[in-house]
């Protein structure tokens, strides 16, 4: 890797887990974070995930989804064993996890939250997640994602 870590590649060096980084030109005009990296990166979108922060009977909780889909908040609540989800103020999710919104990893987060990853991540070889800021992406064998963000796996998504 080149250039200067982040606390998600610092975990997953510490973790001695395999990960592959890739950086792009981040465009401040493109609107969705994770379509820009799956068109920069030339992956599908399936396979991009994005972290959303969600709050959960008040609780913050990490929701991390194929960037083509949605958060089924419904879902999240229920995997995470609440009754009602909502997605958190974007202040409290940067606080929160140390990151900016458009780069909040699952990993390495300022305080560890509760993460639920979506079961369709798990059909393929790798997933790219953001590493940490805008335009940083890292990409890794799902059960390593699922074991480094301290997750749990469960359908959250809607297509």
């Amino acid at each position: 890797m080149t250039g200067r870590g982040t606390p998600a590649t610092a975990l997953l060096a510490r973790q001695g887990i395999t990960h592959t980084v890739h950086a792009y030109r981040h465009d401040p005009g493109h609107g969705c974070y994770g379509q820009e990296a799956a068109q920069a990166l030339g992956v599908a979108p399936e396979r991009v995930l994005k972290t959303l922060v969600a709050t959960v009977d008040g609780r913050l909780t990490v929701g991390v989804v194929p960037v083509a889909a949605q958060l089924d908040l419904k879902a999240l609540a229920a995997a995470a064993g609440g009754r009602k989800a909502a997605l958190a103020d974007v202040a409290a999710a940067e606080r929160a996890t140390g990151y900016v919104a458009g780069g909040i990893s699952p990993l390495g987060q300022r305080r560890r939250l509760p993460v639920v990853i979506d079961a369709s991540a798990l059909q393929f070889g790798t997933v790219l997640v953001s590493g940490g800021r805008r335009g940083l992406e890292i990409e890794l064998a799902p059960a390593d994602l699922v074991r480094a963000a301290g997750g749990t796996v469960a359908t959250i998504a809607q297509r």
